[in-house]
């Protein structure tokens, strides 16, 4: 039996930047190059830079127009004009041109009564240095332009050229090693087999090294081989600043990464209380940070992004940069453990004056979460989470105007929500939609709370057969919201292509042979599938997997495609998308509650304008399994 391996530390997150950070700061990265200043854009200044040249470098014309001699036009103003003449009492100078003695005043061409090619005749006397730059007005020459230690801008480009430099000294970018780990790695994806992971990770964290300044090398994956990881370890050593290892960083019986960082350098800390990222490692050969990163995507990136990046700006002398904070509603409970602090990705949008936060899946392997999410709301170690309803702040990955015109839905899922996303982008809109998936019934309550403008919705009336209409009386009866009419589509049995468990509907789900995979509570399907369920007779209980639920039609799509169930109740298009099978159970209305006081807001507007397209209808014809009737039409409360 192998045997396995437990963690050396559950650090404090706090604790173990402090650590991490007090490590390397002094040491830092020491080593300078000289670069071309135009191709310093990102680069860190290594010593002080000053002007070698004056500008401007001659006392110039700040306009165009005549130089005079200042003391000759005294005579001039508004009732006794003065009469120059070219050459002895003026010449005409461009904006930038050089004024030399005896000339020692510009005044503008605009002032200017001109008699003709020789003469001009002005109305007012001049000051010395009228309309002159003088030597070294912007720069002079030994003026500092830029300081050590500081991040090149265009700006200072602009400023070092102008002072004359050509080469500037800059930190030489940190070379990271990246060891992407794991028998079942592949980089390429046509070689994709059962088991098979395509290495996403390292192409990330190559991203992440390269935004932070520095600069990536990446290696091919290595099988879990200790003696092959070791190897490849030791030859990065020997070539970069930083090496990460890419996996192996937990406790299983092929992790070799804690063994090989304490075999090349000093192990510093194994484990972080958070979540995810626990299994994080880092170690220190000499003046070099050693890494060993999560296998799974979202932990590698926590730690990367709180952690690794962090470190990379200590080694180029630099601060942390600037994060964006924003205080929101947040719009489901998060309950979280005691024992970690915990990295929840969300999606943010205003309604009204509020913003709104709805969490996103937390699964450390949801790679998309990362994609959609619009900040990271950080529960502390030792909370239990926080209420629904509950003031939160978020940290924002994405600039905050990206949010501020937003349309947010929050409800039921369906793949039109993309391309109606699409279509609101698509001449340079600046509206967007922020779509999280809590199911039909989640989206009727973060209507009646006010927290959405759009809850898409596809709920029976199992009394007559009825979509979403009754909504109104049941949640709605002192008004509020209103519905615009969407789709109909095609509900029915995803099966693997061929159907080879001969499946014909909702009554084989009960047979022992079937594996079954289901919507999550408070959906539109999950209500659709005991509805039918009960016309038949029969027993959920007595299904193989109704418990196993999933968010989207396409999650349910995809367990059946990777053989991990053999149905699912989901719309065609989701089927059609993954070349799967579908068995149709029935048609049904997939609409969208709307806020009244929204229904005339432009965001809104151009969601309806959008429904009524041609682009629309084309772009779900093509998907199948939908039906158009009235999309876009209003049925206010009253209507209903």
């Amino acid at each position: 039996m192998k045997q396995r391996k437990i963690y050396l530390d559950n650090l404090r997150f706090e604790e173990a930047r402090e650590l991490l950070l007090n490590s390397f700061r002094a040491g830092g990265q020491t080593e300078s190059e000289r670069v071309r200043v135009f191709e310093a854009l990102g680069r860190v200044s290594s010593v002080p830079v000053s002007a070698v040249l004056s500008a401007p470098n001659h006392n110039a014309s700040a306009m165009d127009g005549i130089a005079v001699t200042a003391a000759a036009t005294e005579t001039a103003d508004e009732r006794s004009h003065l009469e120059l003449e070219l050459g002895k009492g003026f010449i005409y100078v461009d904006t930038g041109d050089p004024v030399t003695e005896p000339w020692d005043a510009v005044i503008m061409v605009e002032d200017l009564l001109e008699a003709d090619e020789e003469r001009v005749v002005i109305k007012a006397a001049a000051r010395a240095w009228q309309h002159i730059r003088p030597v070294g007005e912007d720069i002079a020459a030994g003026e500092m332009i830029v300081p050590s230690f500081h991040r090149i801008r265009p700006v200072d480009i602009g400023a070092l050229i102008a002072g004359g430099i050509t080469e500037i000294a800059v930190f030489r970018k940190p070379r990271v090693a990246i060891i992407p780990t794991g028998t079942e790695i592949i980089e390429d994806p046509s070689q994709m087999r059962k088991g098979s992971i395509i290495d996403s990770n390292s192409r990330m964290f190559a991203a992440m090294v390269t935004e932070a300044g520095a600069e990536a090398i990446c290696y091919s994956p290595v099988i879990d081989d200790k003696e092959l990881i070791r190897a490849a370890f030791k030859k990065a050593i020997g070539e970069a600043d930083v090496v990460i290892l890419g996996a192996g960083s937990s406790a299983g019986s092929e992790d070799y990464s804690a063994e090989i960082i304490s075999d090349f350098g000093e192990l510093l800390f194994h484990g972080v209380a958070v979540k995810p990222g626990k299994p994080a490692i880092f170690g220190k050969a000499g003046n070099k940070p050693l890494v060993g990163l999560p296998g799974y995507p979202v932990s590698g990136f926590i730690i990367f992004d709180r952690l690794v990046k962090p470190l990379l700006q200590v080694m180029q002398g630099l601060g942390a940069d600037t994060e964006t904070f924003k205080q929101g509603l947040l719009s489901r409970r998060i309950t979280s453990s005691l024992e970690h602090r915990e990295f929840v990705r969300v999606k943010c949008g205003y309604v009204g004056s509020r913003l709104v936060v709805s969490p996103l899946s937390r699964g450390a392997g949801i790679t998309m979460s990362l994609v959609q999410a619009d900040g990271i709301l950080e529960v502390p170690q030792e909370s239990e989470g926080y209420e629904a309803g509950e003031e939160v702040t978020i940290r924002l990955s994405r600039p905050a105007r990206e949010i501020e015109n937003r349309l947010v839905s929050i409800g039921s899922h369906d793949l039109l929500l993309d391309v109606v996303a699409e279509q609101l982008h698509r001449g340079g809109s600046h509206t967007g939609l922020s779509s999280t998936h809590q199911g039909s019934m989640g989206g009727v309550m973060a209507m009646r709370r006010g927290e959405c403008h759009l809850a898409p919705v596809h709920l029976l009336n199992t009394e007559d057969g009825r979509y979403n209409e009754y909504l109104f009386n049941r949640y709605f009866k002192d008004g509020g919201a209103a519905l615009i009419k969407g789709v109909g589509r095609i509900q029915g049995l995803i099966v693997q292509s061929g159907n080879p468990k001969r499946l014909g509907g909702i009554a084989d789900l009960v047979r022992e042979d079937v594996g079954f995979v289901n919507r999550q509570r408070g959906s539109g399907t999950r209500v659709l599938l005991d509805y039918l369920l009960e016309k038949e007779g029969l027993d959920s209980s007595s299904i193989r997997g109704y418990e196993r639920d999933m968010t989207t039609h396409m999650a349910v799509a995809s367990a059946v495609k990777s053989g991990t169930a053999d149905a699912g109740l989901g719309v065609y298009s989701a089927a059609a998308v993954n070349g799967l099978d579908f068995i149709p159970s029935g048609r049904e209305d997939y609409d969208f509650l709307v806020r009244t006081d929204m229904i005339d807001h432009p965001a809104v507007r151009q969601f309806i304008e959008c429904l009524r397209s041609e682009v629309f209808k084309s772009a779900l014809t093509e998907l199948g399994g939908y039906e158009f009737s009235e999309p876009g039409k209003i049925f206010l409360f009253d209507e209903s």
